[in-house]
């Protein structure tokens, strides 16, 4: 019995960069107002505001960051899931799918980006896992593991009857 599995994170350097620096930017705002005494901007929020925008913001690059692309394709089917916006993975039987094979994709203009969009799933790069079901239905899981999800694809083809 042959497995794939692969956990994939945001850790793009661009994104990581982007994150330090709109964190950085209100971290500023609160030194800038609290310890140095000095209105935040032309027009300051109140410190109240200010405060619960930098924790937010720092809430949700903790979500952003935790968030995780679950793949794993054994001998009963292919289960995905989105941590933490899926809790349960999602599986899909081999007797469900009329097609399934590795692709190249452009994330930007066949699905508008990464994360969950439309019918795909996606952390980064262009390489996924294209599936086709019988209900014509399509879905794509990213991967970066291409020569590993292709291999396991072919074990299993048979089973897409």
């Amino acid at each position: 019995m042959k497995v794939f599995k692969e956990a994939q994170k945001f850790t793009q350097v661009w994104v990581i960069l982007l994150f330090i620096l709109l964190n950085s930017f209100f971290l500023y705002g609160i030194y800038q107002q609290f310890i140095l005494k000095i209105p935040f901007g032309d027009n300051p929020m109140p410190n109240s505001v200010l405060i619960l925008s930098t924790v937010g913001f720092i809430l949700l690059t903790l979500f952003f960051f935790s968030m995780k692309l679950k793949t794993t394709i054994d001998e009963t089917g292919i289960y995905y899931q989105f941590y933490p916006i899926q809790l349960k993975a999602k599986k899909i039987s081999w007797s469900a799918l009329k097609y399934a094979s590795v692709v190249t994709f452009n994330p930007i203009l066949d699905y508008g980006g990464w994360g969950i969009k439309h019918n795909s799933y996606t952390v980064k790069g262009r390489i996924g896992i294209q599936l086709v079901l019988k209900s014509g239905k399509k879905l794509l899981i990213g991967t970066q593991k291409e020569q590993n999800a292709t291999r396991i694809l072919e074990t299993y083809q048979k089973k897409m009857k």
